[in-house]
């Protein structure tokens, strides 16, 4: 399929984008095909695992395992809203989106991302109840409470998302059609635009740095007080279990915010669209693939689950 040129941009209104996704020939296309392939089956195995242990073990059924079952489900949603048409791409010579299927793709993929972000800070705050006051821990974090943070964070999720897909699909495109991305995000969307796009980048910069420093606020509260209960306890064992809990956290926390930070609130700090493309990967792919692994070999809990749900169905 031909691209559109300039001319005929400006004139009709645009129907289809290019994700033109990575430089390379043939032999670059195929090993990004098969290493894109290979994360993506181990998002899918790892956090289904998760969603399968943490359902069927009743053990598991309290809320720090509720909010992590949303992780892993949140984790294998926005990978799969961009991984599957990624992997087309790799093996297509068009590598053409719809206009309709940009914008669903920006949409979900914001949402998602966006929905972590404030379950992260739930997560840390269930942590900050567990551990500093568990008297009241279970009538503060009880099923109908737990439910409600989740729904909370996922309407959340889908107002900045809505925000940010409304803002960028109501400017006019007419510079190109081809995004310099393997995904539909706003930054790339943006330079193809021939409106003055300043209000658009205030809006972006300004939700995700709200977005990012609230929830940052929250995680470094909820911890820091964490830390001074758990020296103030007397138990070195306890305190490792704790400590091992917390820090499984932590990694994600860091992982996740540290990248979304480096794209989305920080101008400039990426200097030229592969290196966005390399660090889009990392938050897109990677930490979705290590979530359920530093979850699961960091938490004995879940590791004795899996290993009597595998007893269970070996003895079937």
């Amino acid at each position: 399929m031909q691209p559109h040129r300039n001319r005929n941009l400006s004139e009709m209104p645009l129907q289809e984008f290019v994700l033109e996704g990575f430089e390379g020939g043939l032999q670059t296309q195929a090993l990004l095909f098969t290493l894109f392939l290979a994360l993506y089956i181990v998002v899918v195995l790892g956090n289904l695992t998760m969603i399968v242990v943490i359902t069927l073990d009743a053990r598991l059924h309290s809320p720090m395992y509720f909010f992590l079952k949303n992780l892993s489900f949140l984790d294998l949603s926005y990978t799969s809203v961009i991984v599957p048409k990624a992997l087309a791409n790799f093996l297509s010579s068009s590598k053409v989106i719809t206009f309709a299927g940009c914008a669903t793709q920006l949409f979900f993929f914001a949402m998602m991302g966006t929905t972590e972000a404030f379950l992260l800070a739930v997560m840390a705050y269930d942590r900050f109840m567990a551990i500093c006051s568990p008297l009241r821990y279970p009538i503060s974090m009880r099923p109908s409470v737990c439910a409600r943070l989740v729904l909370g964070s996922y309407c959340g999720g889908c107002l900045n998302s809505i925000l940010q897909t409304s803002f960028t699909f109501s400017l006019p495109f007419c510079s190109s059609n081809h995004i310099d991305h393997f995904l539909c995000d706003v930054t790339p969307l943006l330079q193809l635009t021939c409106a003055n796009t300043a209000i658009n980048k205030l809006v972006m910069f300004s939700m995700c740095g709200l977005i990012i420093v609230s929830t940052t606020l929250v995680v470094l509260f909820s911890y820091g007080y964490i830390t001074v209960t758990i020296l103030k306890m007397g138990l070195v064992a306890g305190r490792d279990k704790l400590f091992s809990t917390c820090g499984s956290h932590m990694t994600v926390v860091s992982l996740f915010y540290g990248t979304v930070f480096v794209i989305y609130a920080q101008p400039g700090a990426v200097e030229s669209m592969e290196q966005g493309k390399v660090v889009s990967v990392f938050y897109t792919l990677v930490i979705p693939m290590l979530n359920p692994l530093i979850y699961s070999l960091r938490n004995k809990d879940v590791k004795d689950a899996l290993q009597r749900l595998i007893q269970k169905h070996t003895a079937i």
